[in-house]
């Protein structure tokens, strides 16, 4: 079921909401921007994120085919959102559901994963290895 969640990067400054459903697959990837920042991603349509503050204090990074948008907080370094636009639903945002305020560990641990081979550009596909995802 679809909700309102709030949430923020480790220092407060870049604060946002989403509308998001728990209950569906949320994503863990092996490509080496999503490896090395930890990222678990739930989706959000374009439409149903809003950034509430902290516009000023975001950075932009692009690499590679240059198609996804990663942002980071510029006062703490936390990846809490980017923008996905060559997905199957059109432009999306993946929030770092570890920026999600109010969830309690239980309910977090229960959370579904879907996990995706970016490393070898094969999304439809999980990787060989998971567990350090």
């Amino acid at each position: 079921m679809r909700k309102i969640y709030r949430g923020s990067c480790h220092c407060g400054a870049v604060r946002f909401e989403a509308d998001l459903d728990l209950e569906q697959p949320t994503y863990r990837c092996n490509c080496s921007i999503c490896r090395r920042t930890r990222f678990w991603a739930a989706v959000a349509r374009e439409d149903g994120f809003r950034l509430l503050d902290g516009e000023e204090r975001l950075t932009k990074y692009l690499f590679n085919a240059r198609r996804n948008e990663h942002y980071f907080c510029s006062a703490c370094g936390v990846r809490a959102f980017g923008i996905g636009a060559d997905t199957p639903i059109g432009r999306m945002v993946g929030v770092n559901v570890g920026c999600l305020e109010g969830i309690p560990e239980r309910e977090l641990a229960s959370i579904p994963v879907t996990y995706v081979d970016g490393l070898h550009d094969r999304w439809q596909s999980p990787p060989e290895f998971t567990g350090h995802l």
